[in-house]
């Protein structure tokens, strides 16, 4: 007896700017038979008008615009909203979303500050439904390409034996030019610098591939750009497993890259490529002297080339909601990255070793990545 197609799900878009025109819309059209968007938010009506006739012609829906989050909510009860605003708003969206019942997923980062991850929890713990959420989930389409599907697996199989030294590098260029979007480099608006912005598509990656930190070490500074937060920051991890990595986040390198590479007992699995990657971006590498052709054999990328991207990530955000259970890259496991960029920016400011769990509420770091720090907190790039 065949099964009845389920209803597609519903989504609206709040922002409508360039990640979601060039990022979300064609993750939504590649997924048409799966999903539509019934409905898009932006406060400026030219841009939303662009938006509307960019996802008719891509066959993703017919949008119906707004300009206010709330009424939209009201009107047309979404099952899935994409927040494609700056971070600033990102808190208040989820959560208005969450209490309206839908499902969220939201650009990078999630939230501000450990405080406010805790409040979107709460939203969705408030509107719980018999264990099908909703949920809110960060975009981490790095996780999602078939080359780091396929890492993580030998990884955690110990195929490639026990990781004992890593390397996160996400180095970047950005001029003034860049900074002179409001928003950008203040900790109100951004929650930080590429630590928060730029590195944590890479950190998110590392730690989806090593599993838990237990310690980090780190420095920061503000070396060229005028803003409040950092433009470079460095640390030294300690992860549960005994591993340890260096991380490098910066916008101020002109050869830009990201990078991650882990040294195995048995191999080193590297990963380079600059905004995603495909199977050919990754590389593994024996140990001298092992000679186990069959082996080697299987460490080889899948046959089938899925690239790390939004559309890849999409499919088990609809999958997780189509099945009612909990999203990858929600609770715990987004949390988890937070906490990490929350104790970097700790052990940054104050010079000391951070710990996993160290930050709860009471510590400056949970309400703020900046920590109240008297060299960092807002207005400090002045001096």
């Amino acid at each position: 007896m065949a099964h009845p197609v389920p209803p597609r799900v519903r989504i609206a878009v709040v922002g409508t700017g360039g990640i979601t025109t060039a990022c979300h819309l064609p993750a939504v059209a590649a997924h048409a038979d799966r999903a539509e968007l019934v409905a898009a938010v932006d406060v400026d009506p030219d841009r939303l008008d662009a938006f509307q006739r960019a996802t008719r012609a891509a066959d993703a829906g017919a949008a119906t615009g707004y300009t206010d989050l709330d009424a939209m909510l009201e009107a047309e009860r979404p099952d899935l909203v994409i927040i494609g605003t700056p971070p600033g708003l990102h808190r208040a969206q989820a959560v208005a979303a969450l209490r309206a019942g839908a499902w969220v997923w939201c650009e990078k980062p999630l939230c501000l500050s450990l405080a406010e991850f805790d409040e979107i929890t709460a939203a969705e713990e408030a509107a719980a439904r018999d264990g099908r959420g909703p949920y809110a989930a960060v975009v981490a389409q790095h996780r999602y390409g078939s080359g780091a599907v396929h890492a993580r697996a030998l990884l955690a199989s110990g195929e490639l034996g026990a990781p004992r030294v890593a390397h996160c590098q996400t180095t970047w260029y950005r001029d003034t030019t860049y900074y002179e979007v409001p928003w950008r480099g203040r900790w109100v608006t951004e929650g930080g610098g590429p630590t928060m912005g730029h590195g944590i598509h890479q950190t998110d990656l590392l730690l989806h591939l090593l599993g838990d930190w237990t310690e980090i070490r780190a420095m920061a500074g503000r070396l060229v750009h005028a803003v409040e937060s950092e433009d470079v920051a460095t640390a030294l991890v300690r992860f549960a497993s005994g591993a340890v990595a260096t991380v490098v986040n910066s916008v101020i390198s002109p050869d830009e890259v990201s990078r991650i590479r882990i040294d195995c007992d048995d191999a080193t699995v590297e990963l380079t490529h600059l905004y995603g990657h495909r199977n050919e971006d990754w590389r593994y590498t024996p140990r001298p002297g092992l000679d186990d052709p069959a082996r080697v054999a299987r460490w080889r990328t899948p046959a089938a080339d899925v690239p790390s991207s939004h559309t890849a990530q999409l499919d088990g955000v609809l999958t997780a909601f189509q099945e009612g259970v909990r999203p990858p890259g929600s609770g715990a496991d987004a949390r988890r990255t937070l906490e990490f960029n929350a104790a970097l920016y700790k052990a940054a400011f104050t010079g000391r070793p951070v710990t996993a769990g160290e930050i709860v509420p009471g510590d400056p770091f949970h309400a703020a990545m900046h920590g109240d720090h008297a060299d960092w907190a807002p207005g400090q790039h002045a001096r």
